[in-house]
């Protein structure tokens, strides 16, 4: 279970201190899918980002299944069991697909194995496994073999920042695909996506919503996608991909 107490986080911006989060506290319980939401920036990403280390919060604490992580370094959460899948995947010029997979899964998979991983993305194992990680892939490639490396890190927490950028349609349909077996198969984890997508929203458990820094609405799917697709203003920064 994750637990965010009371989050603020600020940065220097021509000698005055800009505040990009205040006070946020939520509960990510185990078996849960949530989606983070609300207009451009408001935070969404930093939230991403601070619990994975990337960033250090200036105000309150990040608890993982009962321990303080709030101090400790992208490593250190890593090996607690956090994934995090970057919104522009990085490219690895000379690094194999099937490399990159056994990097992710700390374990000397076999290339049998990787096909599994690749095949739940959607790509046909063959023709990648032995590919570089590189500028001769697309975003959609890039975005679905990053996300083959959640599936095989298989950890307690694993979240998705705009999964959905610089990928095409038949990749996002794929996408939303592989999030709702990943959610099937979820008991002692949770997921996390930063999205704006209806699509994405539709399949969550629990919604989020983050507006000028701070919490505007959380609850269940059920309570809090009507409100948000029934008003225009709640809309702002919400896309729909049909």
């Amino acid at each position: 279970m994750l637990e965010l107490q009371h989050i603020s986080f600020e940065v220097p911006e021509n000698d005055v201190s800009h505040e990009i989060l205040r006070d946020v506290s939520l509960t990510v319980p185990d078996g849960r899918l949530m989606v983070i939401t609300g207009p451009n920036g408001g935070g969404k990403s930093t939230l991403a980002r601070l619990i994975m280390g990337i960033e250090k919060p200036t105000g309150g604490a990040i608890r993982f299944n009962g321990q303080d992580i709030t101090a400790l370094s992208i490593t250190e959460r890593a090996r607690l069991g956090i994934s995090f899948a970057l919104q522009q995947p990085v490219r690895f010029k000379g690094l194999q697909v099937l490399d990159l997979l056994r990097l992710a899964s700390g374990r000397d998979i076999t290339p049998s194995d990787a096909c599994e991983y690749l095949s739940a993305v959607g790509l046909c194992a063959r023709d990648y496994i032995n590919r570089e990680v590189n500028a001769s892939l697309s975003g959609g490639e890039l975005k679905r073999i990053e996300i083959a490396t959640v599936l095989a890190r298989s950890t307690a927490l694993s979240i998705f920042d705009e999964p959905e950028a610089g990928i095409d349609l038949w990749s996002f349909q794929n996408l939303i695909e592989v999030f709702q077996r990943m959610r099937a198969d979820i008991k002692d984890s949770s997921i996390i996506i930063i999205s704006h997508q209806e699509r994405i929203l539709d399949i969550a458990d629990e919604i989020v919503v983050l507006q000028d820094g701070a919490l505007a609405m959380q609850g269940p799917r059920a309570e809090i996608l009507p409100r948000l697709t029934g008003t225009a203003a709640a809309m702002q920064g919400c896309r729909r991909i049909s």
